[in-house]
């Protein structure tokens, strides 16, 4: 540990809160499963991508990836509490169960309340291996818009019909909120939170994360496009639909066979290296 480490540790102590910094953990690498570690890297890899990408919240919000089951009981792996997404590592993760509580030794504490939204999901839909949430601002903007995302770009039109809607709730610590979260989203892959964020699904994390892109992209749009003093143009649903005939959400390019995740590794590795220890 260098003397810059020591001495920003030494501030976080005497604020009250005392978080290792990931890069001094000892590697879980041939400590867990090889598909578990697999998992860690794939997961932190996107945390950092996120940050990459200007979607991070600092500490504020979650992405999580189902575990292979443990004797018969789920887990799952997300972010600890306190470290950014930028510094995220394999190791770092901490493994949690259906109520977010901590199951594997580790220096970190979680957020159970933070893992309530993600925690429906992943119960309730096979393909929901990776659930990713965020907090950016176009996101929350669009949520907080009377329709929702509007068919006004490709980007929109490509994923509109497959959006689902979850009305605001307060903060996700109730666990009641599961079964409503579930049944509004349903079989989709893309829900935006009103007055909150945007989520999005997948079988694993490089089809989630080139979900959000596509949502994130579509939000961005729509506010750039309604800072005109005019109403911008929005496409007829007919328009949508042959949008959605051409190819649509499973045809995203890229996401059938993920052709956008190895240049997304290597862009990562080139700009923030070192999530994958």
């Amino acid at each position: 540990m260098n003397a810059e480490t020591k001495q920003t540790e030494a501030l976080g102590q005497q604020a009250g809160f005392n978080v290792p910094d990931p890069l001094d953990l000892p590697s879980l690498k041939g400590k867990v499963s090889d598909e578990e570690w697999r998992l860690r890297c794939e997961l932190a890899a996107t945390y950092r991508l996120a940050a990459l990408y200007g979607w991070d919240d600092m500490i504020f919000t979650h992405i999580s990836v189902r575990c292979p089951d443990e004797d018969g009981k789920e887990r799952f792996l997300i972010n600890p509490y306190g470290v950014f997404f930028d510094e995220m590592t394999a190791t770092s993760l901490v493994k949690v169960d259906t109520d977010g509580n901590v199951v594997a030794e580790t220096p970190y504490f979680s957020n159970p309340a933070g893992f309530t939204i993600h925690s429906a999901l992943h119960m309730s839909r096979d393909d929901a291996h990776a659930v990713l949430h965020l907090h950016t601002p176009y996101g929350v903007a669009v949520s907080a818009q009377q329709e929702g995302l509007k068919r006004y770009t490709q980007f929109a039109m490509i994923i509109h019909d497959d959006i689902a809607y979850h009305d605001y709730e307060g903060i996700a610590t109730d666990h009641d909120e599961r079964e409503r979260l579930v049944k509004d989203m349903g079989s989709h892959g893309f829900m935006i939170l009103r007055n909150h964020g945007t989520l999005t699904v997948g079988a694993n994390c490089a089809i989630a994360f080139l979900r959000m892109h596509f949502l994130e992209q579509a939000c961005r749009a729509q506010i750039l496009a309604q800072s005109d003093t005019r109403e911008p143009r929005e496409e007829p649903p007919a328009m949508g639909a042959k949008v959605l005939q051409q190819g649509g959400p499973a045809f995203i390019p890229g996401l059938g066979d993920n052709l956008a995740w190895p240049g997304l590794i290597r862009k990562l590795n080139r700009e923030n290296p070192g999530f994958d220890v």
